[in-house]
């Protein structure tokens, strides 16, 4: 391990957010439009994957339950009218303009652009997964998750998840895209603010596998796992590739992402360096404040090898001594989480500072207590 090297103050990463279409003035709310406080566990949503929509189909299955009962028996089309209503309401008119350029700048390279390995386009996970990875998802159960998972520092979990073949042909369609880009002259955004080299892959046709990924394989462990960060709500994501190479530009510094929890999954190649390192997890408010011996923590990665970590747990990668790295990188977050943390203060349940700001308040307080116990027995006996 490691020395906690601070090359850059940690910053949240900036990512491409969900695609709306924009409308001049937002809809009027009526006290009726209202979401349970609780979701009826009992019922079963609907499929919005064949539909377009301005959010993730997973936003609306996941706010589905949420619904007055007496809409659940509502068509499709009232309850996506519904929902809608309400998302639009948290969003400025501002940032929907940005997010429907955004969809535009998507539709263009789908229609232009031409997929090099089309079965990643679609979810089969027998084919994606190493076994063990899958009988652990398929059984289901906390006691299975746990058997293919290492937790070698708290908070940073680990396990094989991915098969050779599957990471071949990303990095083969992900090599395409770029030679696309670099033929076609397209300007392309970018992973995030960190990273020159890389590709959204929601921005090429590759949303609906992993939306799925993060559905069926990620939140079941992040339901075990992250439970108090909304990790039984994930409901939307931003998926991409990152690269790095030998004296390629960029960013060592650590810093949080915008998730509640990410899946960093290396594909290759042959490469030395590049360890990720782990400095402890905070909420905003303390996002800059110094680690304890506990939470510094370097991992090394392996071809196929995944690391699931919160968004909030800062992190940073070192320099790639020598060939090339690529990993993919899935951002999953919960509207469910992010409307419920507006309201909190404490967060001590997984901010490292948090927790211990609150047992100094607890030593205090019992301190003072003994304190005054002792002089009320004082007083008695004198």
């Amino acid at each position: 391990m490691s020395g906690d090297r601070r090359e850059s103050p940690p910053v949240t990463a900036g990512g491409n957010g969900v695609v709306l279409q924009d409308k001049k003035t937002a809809p009027v709310m009526v006290p009726s439009q209202r979401l349970r406080l609780h979701p009826n566990k009992d019922h079963m949503p609907e499929s919005y994957e064949d539909l377009q929509l301005d959010f993730s189909p997973s936003v609306f299955r996941s706010l589905e339950k949420y619904l007055p009962p007496n809409m659940l028996s509502d068509s499709r089309e009232e309850k996506v009218k519904f929902m809608r209503d309400i998302l639009l309401k948290y969003l400025p008119h501002g940032e929907r303009t940005r997010a429907q350029k955004h969809g535009e700048y998507r539709q263009k390279i789908i229609s232009h652009y031409k997929p090099l390995k089309r079965e990643l386009y679609s979810m089969h996970p027998v084919t994606f997964f190493v076994p063990s990875f899958m009988k652990a998802i398929n059984d289901n159960t906390e006691e299975s998750l746990r058997s293919i998972i290492s937790e070698p520092s708290p908070g940073v979990l680990t396990f094989e998840m991915l098969q050779p073949r599957f990471c071949e042909l990303l990095v083969a369609e992900v090599e395409n895209f770029e030679a696309w880009v670099n033929d076609t002259k397209f300007r392309v955004m970018r992973p995030n603010t960190m990273n020159k080299y890389g590709a959204v892959l929601d921005d090429f046709g590759l949303e609906t596998m992993l939306d799925k990924l993060m559905d069926g394989f990620i939140r079941p462990i992040s339901k075990v796992f992250f439970r108090e960060v909304g990790g039984a709500t994930l409901d939307s994501h931003h998926g991409f590739v990152v690269e790095y190479g030998k004296d390629w530009d960029v960013d060592l510094g650590f810093h949080v992402d915008d998730s509640e929890v990410t899946l960093n999954v290396c594909l290759g190649k042959q490469f030395s360096g590049g360890e990720l390192f782990f400095r402890g997890t905070r909420c905003d408010k303390h996002v800059n404040t110094g680690s304890q011996p506990e939470e510094i923590f370097d991992y090394s990665h392996v071809p196929g090898g995944a690391v699931l970590h919160l968004g909030r747990h800062r992190h940073g990668v070192r320099a790639t001594t020598s060939g090339h790295r690529i990993n993919l990188l899935l951002w999953c977050r919960s509207s469910v989480f992010r409307e419920i943390r507006k309201y909190q203060k404490d967060f001590s349940s997984w901010c490292g500072e948090c927790a211990r700001e609150k047992k100094g308040r607890q030593r205090a307080f019992i301190a003072a207590t003994k304190s005054e116990l002792l002089r009320q027995d004082g007083e008695s006996v004198a």
